[in-house]
């Protein structure tokens, strides 16, 4: 069957993105949107992944994710299986991320908030940096707890895969790659990848409509990221 997909998410926890982009506004407009598959991938972190996990329930499944900035400075999508993976990644990328004090008029607010859309903390270090990790480290980190790693907007001339390293090496082994629009596919005349559309959504109504579809057994986790890892 053919699901809709949108895996590149932004809560108020990412600094870029705007405040109401909590738990339920998120849900709630994905939902309306006609999406069967999401993914909250916030900056460096994932501290509102399990609020929206909570907020979905069975209207709508939510993929752990993870963007995460190498040191090379080329934006990575990091996806889990379940909820303790990530947490373990988590805890990597806290001890790998510099303690640079957030300036929210500058950079943005960093909200923790809960399944009611409440905000019970913030972030004090920016989260909009690069991690001293390679993207061959993170890559490495991600695979160890069976997670899964699409590089993020190739088609982009900025923190991308291609803009930074100017190739995807090989040696990576990274089959799936992230595009912001379907034209792009032709552009970048790298046929021996298979890609996925998002949104990139830093506000409400950028989240994709059904235009990412993904042709799958059944609508679960395990089966999304054996796809990606084709």
């Amino acid at each position: 069957m053919k699901y809709a997909i949108d895996l590149h998410i932004h809560s108020a926890l990412s600094p870029c993105a705007d405040d109401d982009m909590t738990p339920n506004n998120i849900v709630n407009m994905s939902i309306l949107k006609g999406l069967d598959i999401i993914s909250i991938t916030d900056h460096n972190s994932c501290d509102n992944i399990e609020a929206v996990i909570e907020v979905a329930g069975d209207d709508i499944l939510v993929i752990p994710g993870m963007e995460v900035q190498s040191r090379e400075e080329v934006h990575l999508l990091c996806y889990f299986s379940c909820l303790a993976s990530i947490f373990k990644f988590d805890r990597i990328i806290r001890q790998r991320l510099p303690l640079i004090p957030n300036d929210p008029h500058i950079f943005g607010n960093q909200y923790i908030i809960d399944h009611l859309d409440n905000i019970i903390d913030i972030r004090d270090e920016l989260l909009l940096v690069s991690v001293d990790m390679t993207v061959e480290e993170i890559i490495a980190a991600v695979e160890e707890l069976d997670g899964v790693v699409i590089p993020a907007h190739v088609d982009r001339t900025s923190y991308s895969i291609l803009s930074q390293l100017g190739f995807v090496p090989p040696d990576l082994k990274l089959p799936t790659l992230e595009i912001s629009k379907l034209s792009s596919v032709d552009k970048l005349n790298l046929k021996e990848f298979n890609y996925i559309m998002s949104s990139d959504a830093h506000h409400l109504g950028e989240i994709l409509e059904r235009k990412m579809l993904v042709d799958l057994d059944e609508p679960t986790i395990h089966a999304l990221l054996s796809l990606f890892r084709k």
